[in-house]
């Protein structure tokens, strides 16, 4: 059965940085795309950052944009496949559970224009939690 662990949460000062990680195992079939959602108090989850796993193409929230940097290692390891999100110059607003979840069978127009919904992936990691303090 497939499975995503996350790790690298934790507590930081506004401005700071984390970076978060998240170990896939079992997830197979085609191209496999990964995402990372962020569910804060009161909203609903939101994606934050998404990376077709086989040509590498990363998409992010435009809040995001030019903080948070995604890369992988391990793409072709169906047992062992790593996902990192850096996320830098955090901000007070984007505390909250960060999970990431995954996709097999995936197609790059296809998740180009979904890698933010949740209903895109078929897999889930229990989460981290990220806060960032004033």
């Amino acid at each position: 059965q497939a499975q995503l662990v996350e790790s690298g949460g934790g507590s930081v000062q506004a401005g700071g940085s984390l970076r978060l990680s998240c170990e896939a195992s079992r997830v197979t079939g085609g191209s496999v795309c990964m995402g990372w959602f962020r569910q804060s108090t009161g909203k609903q989850r939101e994606g934050v950052a998404g990376i077709h796993t086989g040509d590498g193409s990363t998409y992010y929230a435009d809040s995001v944009t030019g903080r948070f940097t995604l890369s992988q290692a391990n793409a072709d390891n169906a047992d062992n496949r790593v996902v990192y999100l850096e996320m830098n110059s955090l901000e007070f607003e984007e505390t909250g559970i960060y999970s990431c979840a995954a996709v097999p069978w995936c197609h790059g127009s296809w998740y180009a224009r979904r890698w933010f919904d949740v209903v895109t992936y078929d897999y889930w990691g229990q989460g981290t939690p990220v806060t960032v303090s004033l």
